[in-house]
Formats: C-alpha cells, structure tokens, sequence
C-alpha cells in the first residue's frame, strides 16, 4: 500500500510540483491551501506524513500544527522560507518533527519524508482518537467543544488552548516548560505563574469539585496531566 503524504501550502504552483514528484516517487499525494483545509483532508485520510508550510491565510502553519498535535502523532515537516533559529525552535517545540528551509531541493524533502517515515515505523501507528464522553464530561478535540453533564462550558482561547493540549497528551505527564511553550510561546517558557493561575481557571469549569480535581492532576515540580479514560474513535 501506497504511504500517503498531505501537502499544505497556499503556494498553488509548489503544490503542483511537489505532488507529481512525490507521485514519481511512489508516494500518494492530496494537498490542501490552508490549514482549516488541511485538518479537513487529514479527518479523512489519515495521512503517513504531514509537509506543512507556515505563512498562510486561514489558519497558520503555527496553529495547524497545534491542532494536529492535540488529536494525532503523524509525523509532521514543516516547509517555510521563515528560516530562522528561533523559528526552527519553535516548530519544533510545537511538535513537528523536522524543519525544512524553503528553498529546498526536491531530492532533499524526499529524503526528509523518508526518514520520519522510517522513524514512525518503529512506534505504534498514530492515534486519531478525537472524542472523549465519560458521560459526565465530554470533549470534542477537532472543534474545541466542552460540555460538562450535557451542558456547554464556555473557555477563552487560552483556556482551550491550555486544556485541549493537556488532553490531547493524555497518558503522560506534560512538564511546565512544554505546556507554557506550546500554549504561550518559547519566549514564556519560565512564566510558570500563567500555569498555575489557567490551571485554576479551568478546574472552575471543569471539576465537580475545584479542590480535589479529579481530570487535571498537578504533578509537582514537573507539570499536569489529563487523568479521563473515555476516548473514542471516529
């Protein structure tokens, strides 16, 4: 079976190259022009590989991988002119696995994709559980929604951002520096306040009793973890 790669990027004609090299390459190829595109095509196919650029309207390379992260762990490259070390810093510490400066030559993409691909060999296919319902709380990781016993909960963007990341990990203790990083940005990666202070908020909303929280669980001196056991997969 054919490994199937997503290209998104709002560079038509990249697009266009890109995807008939790749195909000569053996490869099945779909592209998308944005991010919200992108996550659609990738609901539906379930790709091996994820090439996604930065700078593009809609929804930005930055956010799409954050979103991608919360639900899967496909292995993600992304292609951009934007080339910097802190720019390389922070694709990466947002989850992708390899950064790749446009331009490029296509033989070195190709070896690129080969390579987290051979790397993604070696661990469990990805997880694209999306949907978690214990019956008292319910959580919708593809469109941010929260509902507590049948009731929508209501969280700013960085509530949500905070929560859907911490549940996107769940199974594992997420430290302080990579939930500030990837919730925050790099530059706020010591503000520990922010945490300890979001992490109230949301135990407000979400935990029958603020107290003795029973889904958001501080492990201290290293971070949070999402302790629900409901997912689905859809």
């Amino acid at each position: 079976m054919k490994e199937k790669v997503l290209l998104i990027d709002d560079d038509e004609a990249l697009l266009d190259l890109m995807k008939m090299g790749l195909k000569r390459e053996g490869f099945e190829v779909f592209t998308a022009e944005d991010g919200q595109e992108g996550l659609r095509v990738a609901y539906d196919i379930q790709p091996d590989v994820i090439v996604l650029d930065i700078m593009m309207t809609q929804m930005d390379g930055w956010t799409t991988c954050q979103r991608f992260r919360n639900v899967c762990n496909t292995p993600i490259i992304m292609l951009s002119a934007k080339g910097t070390a802190n720019d390389v810093v922070k694709g990466l510490s947002l989850g992708a696995d390899d950064y790749v400066r446009k331009p490029c030559s296509f033989d070195e993409l190709t070896a690129r994709i080969r390579a987290v691909l051979r790397r993604e060999r070696m661990e469990a296919h990805a997880s694209w559980q999306s949907i978690f319902d214990d019956g008292i709380l319910y959580i919708n990781l593809r469109d941010g929604t929260v509902k507590r016993q049948g009731d929508v909960i209501n969280l700013t963007p960085t509530e949500s951002r905070l929560f859907m990341y911490l549940v996107g990990q769940r199974g594992r203790v997420v430290p302080h520096k990579e939930l500030l990083t990837n919730v925050w940005g790099p530059e706020c990666s010591d503000e520990d306040r922010y945490l300890s202070v979001y992490i109230r908020y949301l135990r407000r909303k979400i935990e029958e009793d603020p107290d003795r929280p029973h889904y958001i669980r501080t492990h201290w001196g290293v971070g949070y973890s999402f302790a629900g056991e409901g997912f689905a997969e859809v």
